[in-house]
């Protein structure tokens, strides 16, 4: 029996950039609130650090283990289900008394936050050929914007309701989102029919056989490592000299970023008239050139609003062909190649955050920059090296 393919509309292509951003949003609130649950648990910076850690490892482990699953099973009933946990756990950081089980909640609501990495599958499957970058670019700056904005929303509930706020507000978020989800996402049909673990089998194979996805992975691991590098210990660099600022003006930096982020959304027009590979060789150098200007300029505001506008520009470009290049590969195996890319991509977010929390205490915002220009330099080498075997 053959099913007849979802026509992706624009509404619906909307409806899924906007979720994407606020189901993103669930596992960044946490990153401007460091300051204040530290103080609320009356631990160190470094203790409470680790929290975004484990939420971005959570997220790697969640594209591992259930996002290749969206090209077996139904994605929208694993969406909603996914949705359900996200609810109770979000709930469940909001009334934590204890380190160690906010800790526990955060890495748990890292594994079920992954629903936009079905989306933007989805979005690849249902475009036509001559929109597929241009609609990938579309979800994945509401993705990109998601993150950004999530710092600035809960950087202002934080530090005027406190922390706990902020969650117990995306619970009902997520409550109106889910069913929104239940009444307006398509419903489309899986495309592998072994069993689950030759799915994952199937997720390791293309991992090792397929160059192009290795070279856009290891690209977008170094670029997200490098921006999670900034933003972990930003509202930290904010709290000393010359600034004296609070969570909410850390969150506020997600704003400029967002600038970036939208800038970025045309950028799959681009391809018409120049190759992917030189596209992403200027994304790449742009982000590099942002973070040599923020290390001069990182302790004025507008040198840090200008520096942040640039990153994300040329992050979420990156971003964006990256994703173009690698799903043209196959088209029915996109969850899974999608799997691959983005457990890559946090890995790399969860050793930007580990180092940078690493670089901050021993060397402040000079070592955190630093680290964001090696990460920066790593992939700017393997994309010089080895663009080659990428098709254009």
């Amino acid at each position: 029996m053959t099913h007849s393919k979802p026509v992706l509309t624009k509404p619906i292509l909307w409806f899924l950039t906007i979720t994407t951003g606020l189901i993103v949003a669930n596992i960044y609130y946490n990153q401007p609130l460091l300051g204040l649950i530290a103080k609320d648990f009356n631990v160190a910076e470094s203790n409470v650090s680790k929290i975004a850690m484990l939420t971005q490892i959570g997220y790697a482990v969640g594209l591992f283990l259930i996002i290749p699953l969206g090209d077996k099973v139904s994605r929208k009933k694993l969406i909603l289900l996914s949705m359900c946990l996200t609810i109770f756990l979000l709930i469940g950081i909001a009334t934590a008394t204890q380190l160690t089980v906010l800790c526990g909640f955060s890495f748990v609501l890292g594994i079920v936050s992954v629903i936009p990495q079905l989306f933007v599958p989805m979005v690849a499957e249902l475009s036509p050929d001559n929109k597929r970058t241009q609609n990938i670019g579309m979800v994945m700056s509401g993705l990109l914007i998601g993150i950004l904005a999530s710092r600035m929303l809960s950087g202002v509930v934080g530090d005027a309701f406190g922390w706990r706020t902020m969650f117990y507000i995306a619970s009902v978020l997520m409550l109106v989102t889910t069913l929104c989800i239940y009444a307006f996402l398509p419903t489309t049909q899986p495309n592998f029919t072994g069993t689950y673990k030759s799915l994952l089998q199937s997720v390791v194979h293309f991992a090792k056989t397929e160059p192009i996805l290795q070279l856009a992975s290891f690209r977008g691991a170094m670029g997200f490592a490098a921006l999670s590098a900034i933003f972990t210990n930003l509202v930290f660099h904010l709290e000393e000299a010359p600034f004296y600022a609070d969570a909410s003006i850390a969150g506020m930096f997600g704003l400029a970023g967002a600038v970036g982020a939208i800038a970025a959304a045309s950028v799959g027009k681009l391809a018409t008239y120049f190759s992917k590979n030189n596209i992403i060789t200027a994304a790449i150098g742009i982000i590099l050139m942002s973070w040599l200007f923020t290390l001069g300029a990182g302790y004025t505001y507008w040198g840090l609003a200008v520096g942040f506008i640039l990153i994300d520009f040329g992050l979420q470009s990156t971003h964006i062909m990256n994703q173009s290049v690698f799903f043209a590969i196959n088209l029915k195996a996109s969850s899974r190649l999608n799997t691959v890319y983005m457990v890559s991509y946090f890995t790399g977010g969860s050793l930007g955050t580990f180092l940078g929390a690493i670089a901050w205490e021993h060397y402040k915002w000079t070592g955190v920059c630093t680290v964001g220009i090696l990460f920066t330099l790593c992939a700017l080498l393997a994309h010089v090296l080895f663009a080659k075997r990428t098709v254009d």
